[in-house]
C-alpha cells in the first residue's frame, strides 16, 4: 500500500514545515504502508528536512522532461533528486487541463523520471462526459498505453499508477467502491499485458478523488486498490493520518 498526499498549490514555507512536522507526529511508524507528501516546489527542501529520519518520503507535483536548459520556471529531475525527492506526480488531470499536458509529454517525463531513479506516479482518469458515454475504459487505456509507451519492465526505480476520475477530484463526489474496483481491475490487466504477470501484479494502483477518513477503508479494501493519492484531506495531518491508518487496516 502507498498513501501519497498531493498538497497542490497550498501552504507557504512556514505552513509547509508545520504541516510536514505534524504529519510525522500524527502518522508515526507505519506497518505495511508507504507514505509520501508532495508539497509545492519551494517547500521541497524544507519538507524533506522536516520528515528526514521518519518513514515518510517526499515527492514533487510535476517536472520537466529535460535535465537542464533554457526552460524558464521549470524544474528538472536532477533538481528534484538533489532535494531528496523519491516520487514525482506526472500527468495529473489539473496539469492536463490547465497546462496543456498530453500523453506524449507525460511519456517523456516518465522516461526521464525513471532514468533519474525517481518513482513516477502516473495519473490517468476520465471526465464525467466520458463516464456518462460509457467510454471510460477506452479513455484510461489510451492514457496509460501512450503514457507508458516504450517503458521497459526492467526500470531501475519503479512505477506507480494513480486512477483519478476527473469528475471526483475536489468535487466531494467519489467513485463508488464498485466503480473504483472495476477501473483498477481494468488498469491491472493493462499493466500485466505490458509488463508481464510478475511485475504487472505488483505495481501499486492508487485511487484518487475525494478520499477521506470516512471512505478510505472501504475503497482500500477493494481488489487492486493499493492506496490513495490524497488531495484536500492531505492538508490536515489528522485526516491524512487517519487515511494512512485505514490503509494499514486493510
Amino acid at each position: 500500500m502507498l498513501v501519497a498526499g498531493n498538497w497542490k498549490m497550498n501552504t507557504d514555507l512556514t505552513a509547509a514545515r508545520q504541516l510536514a512536522s505534524a504529519v510525522v507526529s500524527a502518522v508515526g511508524a507505519t506497518s505495511g504502508v508507504d507514505v509520501a507528501v508532495c508539497p509545492p516546489y519551494v517547500s521541497l527542501d524544507a519538507v524533506f528536512s522536516a520528515v528526514h529520519g521518519s518513514t515518510i518520503r517526499v515527492g514533487a507535483q510535476d517536472m520537466h522532461a529535460e535535465d537542464s536548459g533554457a526552460f524558464t520556471g521549470a524544474i528538472s529531475a536532477p533538481m528534484l533528486r538533489s532535494v531528496g525527492c523519491h516520487y514525482v506526480i506526472l500527468g495529473h488531470s489539473e496539469r492536463r487541463e490547465y497546462f496543456g499536458e498530453t500523453d506524449a509529454s507525460v511519456n517523456a517525463k516518465v522516461h526521464k523520471a525513471i532514468a533519474a531513479k525517481l518513482v513516477p506516479i502516473v495519473c490517468v482518469g476520465e471526465r464525467l462526459e466520458d463516464r456518462d458515454a460509457g467510454v471510460q475504459n477506452d479513455v484510461v487505456s489510451a492514457q496509460l498505453k501512450k503514457g507508458l509507451e516504450d517503458v521497459s519492465s526492467a526500470w531501475p526505480s519503479g512505477l506507480v499508477v494513480a486512477y483519478e476520475p476527473v469528475w471526483a477530484i475536489g468535487t466531494g463526489r467519489t467513485a463508488s467502491p464498485e466503480q473504483a474496483e472495476a477501473m483498477h481491475g481494468h488498469i491491472r490487466g493493462l499493466l500485466v499485458d505490458q509488463f508481464g504477470e510478475e511485475i504487472g501484479r505488483h505495481i501499486f494502483i492508487l485511487y484518487g478523488g475525494s478520499v477521506k477518513p470516512g471512505n478510505a477503508a472501504e475503497l482500500f479494501s477493494r481488489n487492486d486498490v493499493d492506496g490513495g493519492l490524497i488531495g484536500g484531506a492531505a492538508l490536515s495531518a489528522e485526516d491524512f493520518a487517519a487515511i494512512v491508518r485505514a490503509a494499514e487496516g486493510v
